[in-house]
């Protein structure tokens, strides 16, 4: 039986170009991607969760994603939902010999699925405890720390552009219950309370800008937490071009 290659994880937290990255590597190496973000999942999303679809289309063949755009906001989902959904996919890509690259920042569902969490009771959809059962290298994604809040902080202002507003305010009209939206937390939150005029514009800004930032250290500290259970991480020094981004990883896959 022919042995399936190791699955690469590209991690980081947000602002931080793994997707870049990732959708890059994908094309190089004939892979096709899983996204491990847990609002990505949502149809309706796009700006405010960073889904950047076009680089998946942007530079060549059109790289395949997986776990994007999958539900309607406000249907019920979890890490053993991820964790499912993740190995069926893997299933899927290996079954026409691609290589699976898992791209994301939500560390809980990575390590669900890395670290085989086993859950309390079956599940609906899955009676029986699943594993990974796969060989896997992750890489990570880490800017210095003012770096990155300032890259939050510049892409929040670049959401706005072209429509962040706009877009909440569309998903509101066309019957997406508000609560949804506010209990999807950090951008959604903030934007229900703007258009609903309990903030002000330039609270809005300003508090939201420092969340997200906030935010990005929190999803730092959870990836140092998997360092510590024993997942090891090869950080990619951030002020490498992305061609040798690709090349450092080739190097150690």
């Amino acid at each position: 039986m022919k042995k399936n290659k190791p699955i690469i994880v590209v991690l980081g937290p947000t602002a931080s170009g793994k997707t870049e990255l990732a959708v890059a590597l994908a094309r190089l190496i004939q892979g096709e991607i899983i996204s491990a973000d847990s609002r990505q999942i949502y149809r309706g999303l796009t700006i405010g969760t960073g889904k950047d679809l076009d680089i998946y289309q942007n530079g060549g063949a059109l790289v395949k994603h997986h776990l994007i755009d999958i539900l309607n906001v406000g249907e019920p989902y979890s890490v053993a939902h991820f964790q499912f959904d993740a190995l069926k996919a893997i299933e899927k890509i290996e079954a026409i010999e691609k290589q699976v690259v898992v791209c994301g920042g939500t560390g809980l569902y990575l390590d669900a699925l890395l670290q085989d969490y086993q859950f309390s009771r079956g599940t609906d959809f899955s009676k029986e405890h699943l594993k990974l059962n796969r060989d896997f290298i992750v890489f990570g994604l880490n800017p210095m720390p003012e770096i990155r809040r300032l890259r939050c902080a510049n892409r929040l202002v670049d959401r706005l552009k072209i429509g962040l507003v706009e877009e909440v305010e569309q998903l509101i009209s066309d019957g997406i219950n508000p609560n949804d939206l506010i209990r999807l937390g950090l951008e959604y939150k903030w934007l229900v309370h703007l258009v609903q005029g309990d903030i002000k514009r330039a609270e809005f800004e300003q508090g939201l800008t420092i969340a997200i930032q906030q935010f990005s250290k929190r999803q730092m500290t959870f990836f140092r937490k998997m360092e510590r259970s024993g997942i090891h991480i090869h950080w990619i020094p951030d002020e490498l071009s992305l061609a040798i981004k690709l090349v450092y990883i080739q190097s150690r896959f």
